[in-house]
């Protein structure tokens, strides 16, 4: 499987983007879904997860109820919805699938996450 996200761009705070990571290949529906994102001289950390087996869904604390993560496996695509964008949320966009396999424990860590998308930028200007 290879991804390919897109998407991003340059807004005002409080605007809205809808990231889209397109998937190739045929196994997509058998992964967890992931973003996270990188700023400048940052690490890349954890902003919301997809749960293969069961839906759950996983947000980091500074986008729960802003962002919402979703997948379409009929056309192996998954989405990040970002609402009420804040300067904070600038980074560069990568998606991220990992094994049905992946404890819980680990889901916001980058490690189970085995197969990544080139990222998209996200700038919000205050």
């Amino acid at each position: 499987v290879q991804l390919q996200a897109s998407g991003g761009g340059s807004v005002q705070a409080g605007d809205s983007l809808r990231l889209t990571c397109a998937a190739s290949g045929r196994s997509f529906s058998a992964y967890n879904l992931g973003w996270f994102r990188q700023a400048p001289g940052k690490e890349r950390e954890f902003v919301a997860a997809l749960r293969r087996r069961d839906g759950t869904l996983y947000y980091t604390d500074s986008v729960r109820g802003r962002f919402t993560i979703s997948r379409d496996n009929a056309k192996g695509t998954g989405y990040l919805q970002m609402n009420s964008l804040k300067p904070e949320d600038t980074a560069v966009y990568y998606c991220a699938l990992s094994p049905q396999s992946t404890i819980t424990s680990e889901i916001t860590s980058a490690r189970p996450w085995h197969i990544w998308g080139q990222g998209t930028q996200v700038t919000v200007s205050s």
